[in-house]
């Protein structure tokens, strides 16, 4: 990893958004790093726009928002609309392409097209589109170790969901390997 990956997470509410976003903060609190992580979103919030910013790095932060991101991850057209022209010259987008239908025009920047919503969907992890994009961007980002991600996991799924568990592991598992 760089010195630091700022990532924004952009969807719909209730796309765990929040979620991943929390998955990936704590992955790299759990490897050591300086984190923040700053949850964004409407009044609707389920429905409604939701975003989360999230700072890894092996400096001390200075803000918590993500301005100008390393990393985008469009879960919806919405999102990708707002945030496409922000993210770094040389960075990096990866779009939910079952829920996107459209390609980003930049040549600045690496956009991977990944169907999560669909490949969930088929995998037996309806609703985790959002862990296969995590996936994802850890093949491609390497932003922490495997071992912090599985912990990162651990400490975000909450007791009275801890049958989630394996299947938010398998998701990582699908997306990755995608």
């Amino acid at each position: 990893m760089t010195k630091a990956l700022n990532i924004l997470l952009a969807g719909f509410g209730g796309q765990g958004i929040l979620f991943a976003g929390k998955v990936i903060a704590y992955a790299g609190l759990m490897d050591g790093m300086e984190v923040s992580w700053l949850p964004s979103y409407g009044p609707e919030m389920r429905g409604g726009t939701a975003n989360c910013s999230v700072c890894l790095s092996e400096v001390p932060i200075g803000s918590p928002q993500v301005v100008t991101p390393d990393v985008l991850v469009a879960m919806n057209i919405p999102s990708l609309d707002k945030f496409v022209d922000a993210v770094v010259p040389g960075g990096m987008i990866l779009v939910d392409s079952s829920l996107i239908d459209k390609k980003v025009e930049r040549s600045d920047i690496k956009t991977i097209y990944i169907p999560a919503t669909k490949i969930a969907e088929d995998n037996g992890f309806k609703g985790m589109a959002n862990m296969i994009m995590v996936g994802k961007l850890f093949a491609e980002a390497n932003f922490c170790s495997e071992e912090s991600l599985d912990k990162g996991i651990l400490k975000s799924v909450p007791p009275k969901k801890e049958k989630l568990i394996d299947a938010n592991r398998g998701a990582v598992k699908v997306g990755r390997e995608s």
